[in-house]
């Protein structure tokens, strides 16, 4: 059953939405009038969808039972297909022009089906503190294409469910790399654009994501714990005056610990009607010590020193009168790194500034130091 014919739109978006209904339904290899109907059902459902059942039951699903069954258990689609179809579609993007994507895990439930096959214990936010659960589930790694402004709406771009033994950063590095290459292919991106911006929660290890897919041309925004502490960059490799290895860390910047932050590269503030007062303070070339255990034990040679950029966040207020928390975030690619400044004559364009802001306190020599 397919959709309205695209020889006569009502109008451009109403031709782009015939066209994907078409591809769509060309993607179902085996009952494909079952599950496209099943499909149409389960969008058009006024309320939350608890049971294919119930949807069977809507005016868009003109079969019974029987075919809703048989299309579950025996309907194939090619996901393959889907995907490059899902690409190739118009996605929303930001201010400047370039796409956002978000990565997340969102969980599917199925407390009634304890002895389901692979299935994992889901960890569940409760309203209270410590009303938090596990409940069996199975949770699915997703890429969504972000829109900009208060919406809910996104562009799903690719999902995958994870197994028991899967590891959900490894499992995103490869989506990200399967999504870009999917856009480049459509044209969605092209040699001289942007690059592709992917924002995270505190869930992933955003530094592992920037080294797995470093030569793509994707800039990683992921929140950080509060318990976590970062290391300034050492500058140039050299050995101290009584011999010894060069040091690979400079000062340490603990969350927790103000007395331990020195002072940032960039600051700024602003007001907003929301939040009241709202700041933002960046340090440069920021980077985790590395051990080798856990997901690095497998590395061969050197630990790698994985710089980028250490934001925090601070509004005055949340909604409710509410304690606001800082937010701390990491940016995988250094800002600093990019800066060109013209020069007044003739010669390339300068990679540092004169000055930035916290220079006159890191010039002394007892405060680099006590920062160190």
């Amino acid at each position: 059953m397919k959709s309205l014919a695209p020889e006569h739109p009502a109008d451009a978006e109403l031709s782009v939405l015939s066209h994907f209904r078409v591809q769509v339904y060309d993607c179902l290899y085996t009952r494909a009038d079952a599950l496209f109907e099943l499909t149409d059902a389960v969008l058009c459902s006024d309320g939350p969808v608890t049971s294919l059942v119930e949807s069977t039951l809507t005016a868009e699903h003109r079969r019974g039972h029987g075919a809703m069954y048989d299309a579950v258990n025996h309907g194939w689609l090619e996901p393959r297909r889907l995907g490059r179809l899902l690409a190739s579609t118009p996605l929303p993007r930001a201010a400047d022009g370039r796409i956002v994507l978000g990565v997340d895990v969102s969980n599917r439930l199925r407390p009634d089906a304890p002895t389901s096959p692979e299935l994992l214990f889901c960890h569940v936010y409760g309203r209270g503190r410590g009303a938090d659960q596990f409940i069996p589930g199975r949770p699915c790694s997703f890429v969504a294409a972000l829109e900009t402004g208060r919406t809910s709406w996104t562009a799903v771009l690719d999902v995958i469910r994870l197994g028991p033994a899967d590891d959900a950063t490894a499992v995103t590095a490869t989506q990200i790399r399967g999504v870009f290459t999917r856009l480049v292919r459509a044209g969605q991106w092209r040699p001289g654009d942007a690059d592709i911006l992917i924002v995270m929660d505190s869930g992933y290890d955003v530094t592992r994501l920037a080294y797995v897919p470093a030569d793509l041309p994707v800039e990683l925004v992921g929140r950080l714990r509060s318990d976590r502490v970062m290391l300034r960059d050492a500058g140039p490799r050299r050995s101290t005056p009584r011999g010894g290895q060069p040091r690979k860390h400079g000062g340490v910047l603990t969350f927790s610990e103000p007395d331990s932050w020195h002072p940032p590269d960039d600051a700024m503030a602003c007001v907003t009607t929301r939040y009241g007062r709202a700041e933002a303070f960046a340090w440069d070339r920021m980077h985790p010590r590395l051990t080798a255990r856990g997901r690095w034990l497998d590395h061969c040679g050197e630990l790698p020193l994985i710089h980028g950029t250490l934001i925090k966040l601070k509004v005055e207020h949340l909604p409710g009168d509410r304690d606001p928390k800082p937010v701390w975030l990491w940016s995988s690619p250094p800002v600093l790194d990019g800066l060109r400044i013209r020069r007044r004559g003739p010669g390339r364009p300068r990679s540092r500034p004169d000055r930035v802001r916290g220079d006159k306190v890191y010039s002394s020599r007892d405060n680099r130091a006590y920062l160190r």
